[in-house]
């Protein structure tokens, strides 16, 4: 399970590298997209569909990155009244929450693509962008996310990590 942990690990912080090109992407693209507008005359086509696929797709395959450097919002008041066998208990009930919302999320997305590829769907603009490109982020990211997941359990199972980052000679705090 260690090189399964290491692998996931380096996959979301690839995924993580990606989110971040595509975002420096985007705001180079919007700098194009005013000098063409603002300097040029000239109107946009494909831009603000770019910008708006690039963003989403950033914030899909972002996640998992997030989800290993631990940096989403957390809420530690709860986890601080508790002590260490219960702060595992939740941090494990919330993983395993986050997992099957995340693994709903996966599945529904892969129909969503699905259609998108067999279908050939393109948008309604000028550019025809084909959907199916800017919808592989959703079950991608997904996907990713639900390993990083299944990591983050095994590591708080196995003692590898500590329940919400806190360690275990933490005591807790009385009210």
């Amino acid at each position: 399970m260690t090189s399964f942990a290491r692998w996931v690990s380096w996959a979301s912080r690839l995924s993580g590298y990606i989110a971040a090109a595509l975002m420096l992407v985007s705001v180079l693209v919007v700098c194009q997209m005013v000098f063409v507008r603002a300097v040029l005359g000239e109107s946009s086509i494909w831009q603000t569909e770019f910008v708006t696929f690039a963003l989403t797709a950033a914030t899909f395959l972002g996640a998992p990155y997030i989800l290993l450097v631990k940096g989403h919002v957390n809420v530690d008041l709860l986890p601080m009244m508790m002590g260490h066998a219960a702060r595992k208990r939740l941090a494990l009930l919330a993983n395993l929450l986050a997992f099957a919302f995340c693994a709903i999320f996966f599945y529904s997305s892969l129909h969503w693509w699905w259609d998108a590829w067999s279908m050939n769907l393109t948008t309604s603009s000028i550019w025809r962008a084909r959907l199916w490109i800017p919808y592989a982020s959703v079950p991608v990211g997904m996907g990713l996310t639900c390993l990083q997941y299944v990591a983050d359990v095994w590591a708080l199972v196995t003692d590898r990590e500590s329940p919400f980052g806190m360690d275990s000679s933490i005591e807790e705090v009385p009210l």
